[in-house]
């Protein structure tokens, strides 16, 4: 119960919707199953809800770890009261947690320790008692062989009080509120470095102050990567002054020889120990929440990425262009098998643009061609400038495909074992073709952080990162579904249920036996059980099969429904799929059940009108302004087309057809406000923007779309 009422507190979900999702975890359900298929146990959670419970979940289970540790910790010592065993029972948070704890914690050798083996404890508690007057005197009385004086004695008994003194609770939470509410973060250039060409691109914050809970998260992180790279030195602060009186009004009560050693303690404590402790706290905080951030503008552009528009099952030519080392050319069938490369030379040095064109209008006669894709790196508008030239024979689309990662693919374990027999330029090639066929089924085998779509990913917290970017290509999959006849290794894994293994399985098996004809046939597959079947069932496809539904997101613990449903309606089954007009004038209340809602019936009805219906738009062509090749050639006022190729909190940036994207900033994204990027542009959208200003020193475009 306590597990619910903290992730109730922190989400306000229903409670029976907490309770349920949580034993379908339990009961190691996937979230894309848990939103898909179990809507009526969760209350029709949706995944970013189910997300959200996950997440909570975890926090909560690390942090009954932590109390579990601190108690057992305590208990071995000796020192668990009642009231500190209920204090660290009813915490909520790990900063409170760590502070309750934090007078118990065993210490390094510290001044204060050293301190109580010379037997100056007492001292410190007189001093706290604040009664005495004579402090020398008194003094005088701790002086032995390891104290040789009265004022090593006051200052021994001074490192004990300032420790308790950062032990304090309500000290640390006054002086943490105060960093929180008003901390500076200050930036000045390391004058070593400075002039270092590296340095440059972080020259703004050589001599740069702001308020810390107010730094964006992309100014923050990019602060952080100048200190690290040693360009830029990086403190916080606030109005010591401020602070140090608060903790001497919670501290001092009279105005004796006590409080004056008591007030030295204070800034001792305060400089020492309490400040340095807390500053970093905060920044660790902050470096939290701008990872938090960085990480959920990544993951969305991602998804954007993921589900961009497929061109299908198509016959391609794909071009990876280059200048001296020539263009890769690879022809591919509708299903993405590779069926002939080689290499042409265009451009220079060789300049066989004639050979280079009859080359290609031969292949897209001779391998029925329908569509051809050109990676836009090195030589791209180049060779696309080229290939626009040729007439045809038959209809060609001409693309330019994104090459972000493709390299890291190329030379990967992944790549090698689908393609050993062709080097690493032809599996580049190749890669760019699928890319435009379906870029999920292709991007699946890219580490996400290689893809480009984010900042700073290198700089966020990795496991966080991973976490969150695994969980949009899963997301992305199963809300697609898998053609399991022609998916590779890399798009089963994430289905859900799966994972690595059973997917090498799954593609050893369908090696073996020339493909599956049904969803059951699904279970033959070695180490593939029930549970893993009724994980992953919904969410693979069965193309051309022997049962239609095998082709559908109905899952097959549904079909004895479905005939049910058609048995009554009095319509064969074949029939009744695709059949608009009919699966509307059911009623679907007569066929609900404790196990089956109206959630659940309505889409399965939604899914019968158009069964493998892929959700995705169709790729769409799209060319760059045939004058503009380099940042020269752009003027102030130019109207130009462009993709949107990666988008951040404070704007967006767009290929225009050169070596440098421009960058459309927030503030000129639309007449009116935009809180968040996303919501105005969206990840390979075609759009049409203006240019401001054009740095060509720095190599930076300032563009908009508000004009």
């Amino acid at each position: 119960m306590q597990l619910i009422n903290f992730i109730k507190d922190k989400t306000n979900l229903p409670e029976k919707g907490i309770q349920h999702t949580i034993e379908l975890l339990n009961e190691d359900c996937t979230l894309p199953f848990i939103a898909r298929y179990r809507k009526e146990r969760t209350g029709n959670l949706d995944e970013v809800e189910i997300s959200d419970i996950i997440k909570f979940k975890e926090q909560f289970e690390e942090l009954t770890k932590r109390k579990l540790s601190i108690l057992k910790s305590l208990e071995e010592q000796g020192v668990l009261t009642i009231e500190l065993k209920q204090k660290i029972t009813q915490a909520e948070m790990l900063t409170l947690l760590e502070d309750l704890y934090l007078p118990h914690k065993k210490k390094r050798k510290t001044k204060a320790e050293r301190a109580r083996k010379n037997g100056l404890e007492p001292l410190a508690k007189i001093i706290m008692s604040q009664k005495a007057n004579d402090m020398e005197s008194i003094a005088y009385k701790y002086i032995n062989s390891e104290v040789s004086s009265v004022d090593d004695a006051l200052e021994g008994a001074r490192f004990i009080i300032a420790e308790w003194l950062n032990e304090r609770m309500d000290i640390r939470s006054n002086i943490r509120r105060q960093l929180e509410r008003n901390a500076t973060i200050i930036c000045k250039g390391v004058k070593s470095k400075i002039t270092d060409k590296k340095a440059q691109k972080f020259r703004d914050y050589f001599d740069w102050s702001e308020s810390l809970n107010r730094c964006p998260s992309h100014r923050f992180l990019a602060i952080l990567r100048a200190e690290n790279e040693g360009f830029i030195r990086v403190k916080i602060e606030i109005n010591h002054d401020s602070a140090f009186a608060k903790i001497e009004n919670r501290v001092v009560r009279s105005n004796n020889a006590c409080s004056d050693q008591i007030t030295i303690a204070i800034e001792d404590s305060y400089k020492r120990l309490l400040f340095p402790a807390l500053s970093n706290e905060v920044l660790k905080l902050a470096k939290e929440k701008a990872d938090a951030s960085a990480i959920d503008v990544f993951a969305k552009n991602l998804k954007q990425l993921l589900l961009g528009a497929p061109l299908g099952e198509k016959r391609v030519l794909a071009i990876d262009p280059g200048f001296r080392t020539g263009c890769k050319v690879v022809c591919l069938d509708a299903q993405g098998v590779i069926e002939y490369n080689e290499t042409i030379y265009p451009h220079a040095p060789k300049n066989d643009s004639i050979g280079a064109i009859r080359k290609i209008n031969s292949l897209v006669d001779a391998y029925k061609i329908e569509a051809i894709a050109i990676g836009n790196g090195t030589a791209s508008r180049e060779t696309e400038g080229l290939v626009r030239k040729i007439k045809f024979n038959r209809n060609v689309q001409v693309f330019v495909v994104s090459e972000a990662g493709a390299s890291i693919y190329s030379a990967s374990k992944i790549a090698r074992d689908e393609f050993p027999n062709y080097d690493i330029t032809v599996r580049g090639a190749i890669s760019i073709g699928r890319r435009l066929a379906d870029p999920l089924a292709e991007l699946v085998k890219i580490d996400a952080k290689s893809i480009g779509v984010g900042q700073y990913q290198h700089d966020v917290d990795q496991t966080k990162l991973k976490s969150s970017l695994d969980v949009v290509v899963t997301s992305c999959v199963n809300s697609i579904g898998v053609n399991i006849n022609t998916a590779s290794t890399s798009l089963l894994s994430y289905v859900s249920g799966i994972g690595p293994k059973l997917a090498e399985s799954i593609v050893a098996y369908r090696t073996a036996q020339g493909g599956f004809k049904t969803r059951s046939e699904i279970k033959k597959v070695p180490r593939l059980g029930a549970k893993a079947f009724e994980q992953s069932g919904g969410f693979l496809r069965i193309k051309n099969g022997i049962n239609q539904l095998d082709n559908s997101s109905v899952h097959p613990e549904r079909y004895a429904l479905i005939k049910k449903m058609a048995a009554k309606e009095k319509i064969d089954l074949e029939d009744l799929i695709g059949n608009s007009t009919k699966l509307k004038q059911i009623n679907l209340q007569s066929y609900c059940t404790n196990e089956v809602g109206l959630p659940t019936l309505q889409d399965i009805v939604k899914e019968l009108e158009k069964p493998g219906l892929d959700p995705r738009e169709i790729a769409k062509v799209f060319a760059f302004h045939k004058d503009i090749r380099t940042i020269g050639d752009l003027r102030e006022g130019q109207l130009l087309p462009g993709i949107v190729n990666n988008i951040t909190n404070f704007g967006c940036f767009v290929d225009i057809g050169i070596k440098e994207s421009g960058l459309v900033h927030v503030s000129n994204l639309s007449d009116s406000f935009v809180s968040d990027v996303n919501t105005a542009v969206n990840l390979h959208q075609q759009v049409i923007v203006k240019v401001l200003e054009v740095d060509v020193a720095r190599k930076r475009i300032q563009l908009s779309m508000n004009y």
